[in-house]
């Protein structure tokens, strides 16, 4: 059975500020994005609140209309503002409940030639079992699957599986699985909570139950933990090691209960020797495929970016059940932006650009006798 775990960085669509060429850019519009949904939610609204509403509508572009360069207000009843003539906003609503609607990112499509790169990637991965980061929705990736993974050549997956997770921005975690490998029961992670009551994971810590055609059962957990982007350094550490330390806690739990085929996989946001992954690489007995000495990582100790140490971030974790059994694995970066001095590795004859890119992210694959 071949296991792989691929960021894809969305299909179809992709929140216009996510497509800016520099993180710095779209880091004040998240951060300002996330400021104004949380005010908006508030059941109450204070005067300062209403003020500050104000200050992040205008910052976001939604002075003169609901719709902003990278955001759009959707009124739908109620009166949550008003816009004098003279310019400014001024928020009449008393309260979430005054007003119905939200606050959304604009989208728009990916770059076609990026599109079919990514599908050429998810083809020529050739898993048996694809755990996917960063797919708009269930839909979407099953049209992806069927239409565009075709249109390059491959064949598409027999089983599609996507939960909804707590990301509004439209970027959840799924699985993809070939005939012979059907997917059973599933368990969702998307309300556990921390004990001030906050969520603890970003999009969510589905199980996924994968009966092999040898009519072994596989648990494949696929995780997004808290990216490094915005938010100060010491919130975004500790999320993740809170996200770590709950999936600890799950893996402990399927292992009292006599499961010991249990995988970890997808882009935790941090390297193997970080503080916020400790509880889950250093306190468990899960094992990092990049260890294990039939695994070739194709000369860089990456997944992301240009593929340097400090950029591993995309996991395959197994227990030691299923990593005695592996074969071998590596690291496909063929729908990556190789660089240019010089070129690193290896890419597709139609990756012409940094645009035409498949993902930021390399795909990790195993090959595993079960």
């Amino acid at each position: 059975m071949r296991l792989a775990v691929y960021n894809v960085e969305n299909l179809f669509d992709r929140a216009k500020v996510m497509n800016l060429q520099t993180w710095s850019e779209g880091r004040p519009v998240l951060e300002r994005f996330s400021a104004l949904k949380s005010l908006l939610g508030e059941v109450t609204y204070s005067a300062s609140q209403k003020q500050r509403m104000a200050e992040l509508m205008i910052a976001l572009g939604l002075e003169k209309s609901d719709q902003g360069p990278f955001v759009v207000l959707r009124r739908n009843r109620g009166k949550l503002l008003r816009r004098p003539k003279e310019g400014g906003i001024e928020i009449i609503a008393d309260g979430r409940a005054d007003w119905a609607g939200a606050l959304e990112l604009r989208e728009e499509p990916i770059d076609e030639q990026a599109m079919r790169n990514t599908a050429r990637v998810m083809s020529d991965l050739q898993a048996d079992v694809l755990g996917i980061v960063e797919a708009e929705h269930r839909p979407g990736l099953a049209m992806f699957n069927a239409k565009i993974i075709a249109a390059v050549g491959g064949t598409p997956f027999h089983h599609i599986m996507l939960i909804d997770g707590n990301d509004d921005r439209g970027i959840d975690v799924g699985i993809l699985t070939r005939r012979g490998y059907s997917i059973g029961a599933m368990r969702s992670h998307v309300d556990d909570r921390l004990p001030n009551g906050g969520l603890i994971f970003s999009r969510d810590c589905p199980e996924f139950t994968v009966t092999t055609p040898a009519n072994n059962e596989l648990i494949v957990m696929v995780n997004h933990f808290k990216s490094k982007g915005y938010g100060s350094k010491a919130a975004s550490d500790a999320r993740r090691k809170a996200q770590a330390q709950r999936v600890k806690e799950i893996y402990a739990g399927l292992i009292a209960e006599g499961h010991d085929l249990v995988a970890v996989i997808g882009d935790l946001n941090d390297t193997p020797d970080s503080p916020a992954l400790r509880p889950l690489i250093a306190e468990t007995d899960l094992k990092d495929v990049f260890v294990h000495p039939a695994f070739d990582a194709g000369g860089y100790p990456g997944t992301f970016g240009l593929c340097n140490a400090a950029n591993k971030i995309d996991y395959i974790l197994l227990s030691p059940r299923l990593f005695e059994r592996v074969q071998c694995g590596g690291v496909w970066r063929k729908g990556m932006w190789p660089g240019v001095r010089p070129k690193r590795w290896e890419t597709y004859d139609e990756l012409r650009s940094p645009h035409d890119a498949a993902s930021d992210h390399a795909a990790v694959w195993v090959d595993i006798a079960v």
